[in-house]
């Protein structure tokens, strides 16, 4: 398993070694060892998994805040999608970029996705299904987010403003500047 930095180091692009022949493929979706290895070190709680059924689906960008902040260990089992995670702890070195991976069932690779970070991903393919780890359970009172085409983030979605799959809930959140972010950055 190959657990790599991003350009905003606290997420992390984790890469599952694959063991292939004329069957398939054998891989280790999640190894805590490797984790902790790497620095690492959650007590995952609950798997979550998403459908959507349009290329062109939006989720986000979404947190929950404290005391039921959510670190993510995200996968794609099915289809392909642009996965995006943006910080937003106050005085953070990288406050308000993101970073953005494309996860496909191909491909295999997984994004780190800690608290203090607002989630979100668009599909690229129909019927993209998704998976990923949580380190708390859906708290609705905690539930927030930000919107996810505020301009001033500057997220490549791969799809058209007008033309994405949103709920109605992804279309209220407020941009980042209009959002008091209660994470902090702590060095």
């Amino acid at each position: 398993m190959k657990i790599t930095p991003t350009d905003i180091p606290a997420v992390l692009l984790i890469e599952p070694k694959r063991f292939g022949d004329h069957r398939g493929y054998f891989a280790e979706t999640f190894k805590a060892s490797a984790l902790k290895g790497a620095g690492v070190d959650l007590d995952w709680v609950q798997d979550n998994e998403s459908l959507s059924a349009a290329a062109g689906t939006v989720r986000g960008l979404h947190f929950q805040t404290p005391p039921s902040a959510q670190d993510k260990l995200v996968r794609c089992v099915q289809g392909a999608l642009l996965d995006v995670a943006v910080d937003i702890r106050v005085g953070s070195p990288t406050y308000g970029r993101h970073v953005a991976f494309e996860l496909s069932a191909e491909n295999g690779h997984q994004l780190l996705v800690p608290a203090g970070f607002a989630h979100g991903f668009a599909t690229l393919r129909p019927d993209t299904l998704v998976q990923y780890k949580v380190t708390n359970p859906y708290a609705p009172d905690c539930d927030a987010g930000i919107a996810w085409d505020d301009p001033a983030l500057g997220i490549d979605w791969r799809v058209a403003n007008g033309e994405a799959v949103l709920s109605e809930k992804d279309t209220k959140h407020p941009a980042l500047a209009d959002y008091a972010s209660p994470f902090t950055y702590e060095a």
